[in-house]
């Protein structure tokens, strides 16, 4: 029992002594802290010119901005396939049909909740405006609408405008504009003039549209 106890104490000892805390206190900087060994001081150093961080080698203008120069472009980036239409429409249906509505006419359900009403896309203004008109409002915002650069990629915003001009176009659109041998397979939908279902709950009246006042809760009608 003594040689085993003794055993043991002697391995603690020659383990105690081989651990060493190097890794743990390493010399490193905190964030921000000042440095004595860079002539500027800053510990955190600026980019070398000419270098790019992954994922943000972006020579396309155009792709990345809906610009070339000063100058809204005209065309998409890449030929547009009906899988990117797919892409572009679940994206416009989670970002921005709350506003725009699922059809684009301006009614969404915020708007309908008391919020300002975005112009249609089918006004003529926006039917004519270029498709890098449209990216540069989703990228840097316009008016009451935020950007929405940190939420939509640059690749999904040219899907989301492509369904635009689908909404768009499909607006004012007829049977005669459907391929002749695709119009059997087209089952005719019944109209309906309803603009949102009929189980919501009443709006909430403290909540007024944008350069309205809101109704005295406490005033007597």
């Amino acid at each position: 029992m003594k040689n085993s106890a003794a055993l043991v104490v002697t391995g603690v000892a020659l383990f105690s002594v081989g651990c060493r805390q190097d890794m743990q206190d390493q010399p490193k900087y905190k964030p921000l802290h000042e440095s004595n060994f860079f002539q500027d001081h800053r510990s955190e150093r600026p980019q070398i010119d000419g270098t790019v961080a992954r994922g943000h080698l972006r020579i396309d203008q155009a792709r990345y901005t809906g610009k070339f120069g000063a100058d809204d472009v005209t065309t998409f980036p890449w030929p547009i396939t009906r899988q990117d239409l797919n892409r572009g429409q679940q994206r416009y249906n989670i970002y921005c049909s709350p506003c725009h509505s699922r059809v684009g006419d301006g009614e969404g359900m915020i708007v309908l909740r008391g919020f300002r009403q975005p112009p249609s896309y089918h006004i003529q203004r926006l039917k004519d405006a270029p498709v890098g008109h449209f990216f540069d409002v989703v990228t840097n915002g316009f008016g009451s609408m935020p950007s929405y650069a940190s939420r939509v990629s640059p690749d999904d915003r040219w899907r989301v405008i492509a369904y635009v001009r689908v909404l768009q176009f499909a607006e004012g659109a007829s049977l005669a504009d459907v391929p002749a041998d695709q119009r059997n397979s087209i089952e005719p939908q019944p109209a309906s003039n309803a603009t949102q279902p009929t189980n919501l709950p009443p709006a909430n009246p403290a909540i007024a549209p944008v350069g309205q006042p809101a109704p005295n809760q406490g005033e007597k009608k």
